[in-house]
Order: C-alpha cells, then structure tokens, then sequence
C-alpha cells in the first residue's frame, strides 16, 4: 500500500488494508517514496489529513513547517 497525499480516514489516519504489509510512504512535496520506515521524515496534519514530507523537503522549509503554515504556502 501506497501513502499519498490526501489518503485518509475521518480520524486522521491512513487507512491500511487488511494485511500485515507496512504502508510506502511518499513525500507529500516532491514524491519521492521511502524504501524503508524513515524516522526522520516530517509528518504535518492540514485540514485532518496527514502529509509526511522527506529530509530534503522538510529541511527546506523548516520555518514554514515550525509557523504551521500548510505546505501550499511554500
């Protein structure tokens, strides 16, 4: 299973099928997906809906990611 932006369930969480397979993350930002869980990607909640971004994109836009501003704004 593929996380992309926008997937989520009314709590705020990605929905996950019925299987033991850990979901592939993919950078809200730029795409690119992740091969492995990546501790040091970025997770930011807008509008209920979870967007993870990758190292090179969240460092990019530290300031706007610590003011809150929704990734549309950068």
């Amino acid at each position: 299973m593929t996380i992309h932006p926008g997937d989520s369930d009314h709590s705020g969480s990605a929905r996950c099928p019925d299987t033991t397979e850990a979901p592939h993350l993919v950078c809200a930002q730029c795409g690119t997906p992740a091969e492995d869980p990546q501790p040091t990607w970025t997770c930011s909640v807008e509008n209920g809906i979870r967007h993870y971004f990758c190292d090179n994109c969240a460092r990019a836009n530290i300031r706007a990611i610590e003011r809150r501003l929704d990734s549309a704004w950068w």
